[in-house]
């Protein structure tokens, strides 16, 4: 199973701070989330890039890498960005023509979500397939999902996969 764990971003940015004798009140969160976004990771595939309240919201993965002891599986981190927050989880996805899935955890719950490939595309699952077909296909990582049935066709998905979700509780941390 995965773990979609959020990483603290400004833990780096405190302990530096103390590092160089800094107080870790003294630093200033604007600045170090605005460092954070200029050094985004050199191998980071923006997914989403959509207008926010205050700015820009960005969705990218980077750091895929496939499971040694299942080839179906693969391990990713998700950079979500907002002009108030930068979070980055580790998450994974099921790429095999039984039971693709993407496995997403949130502070509160987590999210088993089973995809049909080259399936229908809506607002509520366009991000889960824009990842599946990210960290599955890379090569059309970033491209429409809803174009690319005749590809999943090709790799041997029915395209007629039921969707669904199972919920269950965050464990704490």
């Amino acid at each position: 199973m995965d773990l979609r764990l959020p990483m603290v971003c400004l833990g780096g940015a405190v302990v530096s701070a103390l590092l160089s004798g800094q107080s870790a009140e003294g630093f200033d969160r604007k600045a170090v989330l605005e460092q954070m976004r200029n050094s985004r990771p050199a191998d980071l595939q923006v997914l989403v890039q959509e207008p926010d309240a205050a700015g820009m919201r960005t969705i990218g993965i980077y750091g895929i890498q496939r499971d040694p002891g299942n080839p179906d599986l693969r391990r990713y981190s998700l950079w979500e960005e907002s002009p108030a927050d930068l979070n980055i989880y580790m998450e994974s996805v099921r790429c095999g023509l039984l039971q693709p899935l993407r496995v997403k955890r949130t502070g509160t719950a987590v999210y088993v979500r089973m995809l049909n490939p080259g399936g229908p595309i809506t607002p509520f699952n366009r991000e889960d397939h824009l990842v599946w077909w990210a960290a599955c296909v890379p090569e059309v990582a970033g491209t429409d999902p809803g174009t690319l049935r005749q590809q999943a066709l090709d790799l041997g998905f029915s395209t007629l996969i039921p969707e669904r979700q199972e919920q269950l509780p965050a464990l704490a941390p």
